[in-house]
């Protein structure tokens, strides 16, 4: 279904996947690690890659709309990043909420995250558009189908999914409680391309 007030270009002039709707907190804490900047995407590997228009896999860093996560392996105090595995901390790697822009910035603009080490996402509720989900179950490869209503958590390459299992989603898959990151408000379809949910972290 259209969403009021929708753009004529599918909100795709934005060279953001993340459109704030009504945000809660534009959140700054902590650094970014190193890896931030360098992961490739999708990070898992996995053959099931995402078709969501907000994925870039020419694009090295955390993607505008992927989810931000507490990173204790790293030396940086309160530090931020993607999913990583491996490290003796994995099961305190927690979601914290969605980056707003790419951490490595966007051709012809300016690269704030490069200069301060900084990577903006959003925490404390709020409502938003993302164009970054995953569309393929980790597991089976079979298509995912959203619905209203649906719960949202943080897939194992960092970007939103309604499947909690091990197989999918980073914070079980590395032994942590699994954070309800939203809930599904309207559904990305042909006239839409963008999932909106209601943050719940």
């Amino acid at each position: 279904m259209a969403l009021l007030g929708q753009a004529s270009g599918n909100f795709t002039e934005s060279n953001s996947a993340l459109r704030i709707m009504h945000v809660g907190v534009r959140n700054t804490v902590g650094q970014l690690t190193a890896d931030a900047f360098t992961q490739v995407n999708p990070v898992s590997g996995n053959a099931n890659v995402s078709t969501a228009p907000g994925l870039l896999t020419t694009v090295f860093g955390v993607l505008s709309g992927s989810v931000a996560f507490t990173r204790p392996d790293s030396a940086l105090a309160g530090a931020v990043g993607g999913p990583a595995n491996g490290a003796a901390e994995d099961q305190n790697q927690r979601a914290l909420g969605c980056f707003i822009n790419n951490a490595n910035g966007n051709a012809y603009t300016n690269i704030p995250g490069v200069a301060s080490n900084k990577g903006p996402y959003v925490s404390a509720q709020g409502t938003y558009g993302n164009r970054l989900y995953e569309t393929q179950n980790q597991d089976t490869g079979d298509d995912l189908t959203y619905l209203s209503g649906d719960e949202l958590f943080a897939s194992i390459n960092g970007f939103l999914t309604n499947v909690d299992a091990n197989t999918n989603c980073h914070e079980a898959a590395v032994g942590a409680n699994v954070t309800l990151m939203g809930i599904v408000k309207i559904i990305p379809d042909s006239l839409a391309s963008e999932i909106v949910f209601d943050q719940r972290i």
